[in-house]
């Protein structure tokens, strides 16, 4: 495998902020969760709601890219890059689908997406450069978070809406696979203050981008 110079990772993530960013992100061959399910008709509140969730779910899927490029950029763990590069493409996939559900709505992704990944990145970076057992840490902790985050959105769902649910599904499935592979490689259990502090940062997150 080749050796990157500290150039070439500059160029790597400037590439994948802007393909993050403007939509454009590299991604698996799988197939769209929601291709072979019939949308529902729904009333223009509904429309609004199930967009603002997918926006949310967009704008989460922007930090963990941006989480994952930070902690792939100071760790020094060829393994683990390499996971982390696996786990961002799936996070790819993850944007491309909640995009494109939210453009079935009708509306937006948020406008706060660039804030978002700038304040990921640094986090990512900082997890990064505390060695492997921790980066693993920031890593297996920030999926569970997600898992229970993607679970409360499949509640808040209305009924009907089947291509959604589908979407969340998948990106749970992969969220766990994620924090599994994350734990099995030997993650620390991040120090329960760090973790109320994750959580009030993503409520902050979660909040905004419901709506802008």
């Amino acid at each position: 495998m080749r050796n990157y110079t500290a150039f070439d990772h500059l160029i790597i993530n400037a590439d994948t902020a802007l393909r993050t960013l403007l939509g454009e992100p590299r991604v698996t061959e799988r197939e769209y969760p929601a291709n072979d399910i019939t949308d529902a008709q729904f009333s223009e509140q509904e429309r609004k709601h199930i967009a603002g969730l997918m926006r949310v779910n967009h704008s989460g899927e922007v930090s963990a890219q941006a989480l994952y490029q930070g902690q792939s950029l100071t760790s020094g763990n060829r393994e683990i890059k390499d996971k982390l590069h696996q786990a961002a493409l799936e996070e790819n996939d993850h944007l491309n689908w909640t995009r494109n559900r939210i453009n079935e709505m009708g509306s937006h992704t948020s406008l706060f997406n660039p804030f978002w990944y700038a304040g990921s990145f640094a986090v990512g970076a900082f997890a990064g450069a505390l060695g492997d057992k921790w980066n693993l840490g920031f890593l297996a902790e920030t999926e569970h978070q997600v898992v229970n985050h993607l679970e409360s959105h499949l509640n808040k769902l209305p009924g009907g809406d089947l291509r959604s649910r589908a979407i969340l599904q998948q990106m749970k499935t992969d969220e766990l696979k994620h924090a599994t592979t994350a734990i099995e490689h030997g993650a620390s259990e991040l120090p329960p203050p760090l973790k109320k502090l994750m959580a009030a940062m993503s409520k902050v997150m979660t909040r905004t981008a419901y709506y802008i």
